[in-house]
C-alpha cells in the first residue's frame, strides 16, 4: 500500500521483503530517502538502521511502524532515522513527511535560465 501510495504521488519506489534485502538493496540503489518499517522479518529495521551505520550509508529515513512506544521513537532516531510516523496514519501525513526528505535546496535560476524537470525522488 505505502510502495503505491508513493508512487501515485509521482516518486519512483523500490521495495525490500525484509530487512537483509533492504540493505542489500541500498548498496545497489542510492535512495533519496527511505521508508523503514521496524517490524520485518529476519533483521528488524533498528538493525536496518545499525548495518546502515555501520556501512556508512547515509539516506535520510522515515520510520513507519505500528511500534509507537517513546522508547521505539528514541531508539530509531539515535540510530540515525531522520523522523518517526506511526500507523495509522493518513496519507497526506505519508506524503507530507517524504516530501520533506526529499526536498533539496534548489539553486535560483538567471532570469533567462530555466531549470530542468527534476526526476521524482527513489524511495525504498
Amino acid at each position: 500500500m505505502i510502495t503505491t501510495r508513493l508512487s501515485l504521488a509521482g516518486f519512483h519506489t523500490f521495495n525490500a521483503r525484509d530487512g537483509y534485502e533492504g540493505l542489500a538493496r541500498l548498496k545497489e540503489v542510492v535512495p533519496a530517502a527511505m521508508v523503514l518499517d521496524i517490524n520485518m522479518p529476519r533483521l528488524d529495521g533498528f538493525g536496518v538502521l545499525k548495518g546502515m551505520k555501520a556501512l556508512g550509508i547515509a539516506v535520510p529515513t522515515l520510520v513507519l511502524t505500528a511500534r509507537n512506544q517513546s522508547s521505539d521513537v528514541q531508539e530509531a532516531l539515535k540510530l540515525g532515522a531522520s523522523d518517526f510516523l506511526a500507523k495509522p496514519f493518513q496519507d497526506q501525513q505519508l506524503l507530507a513527511r517524504v516530501g520533506r526528505l526529499v526536498r533539496r535546496p534548489v539553486a535560483r535560476p538567471a532570469a533567462t535560465q530555466l531549470l530542468p524537470a527534476r526526476p521524482p525522488a527513489t524511495i525504498i
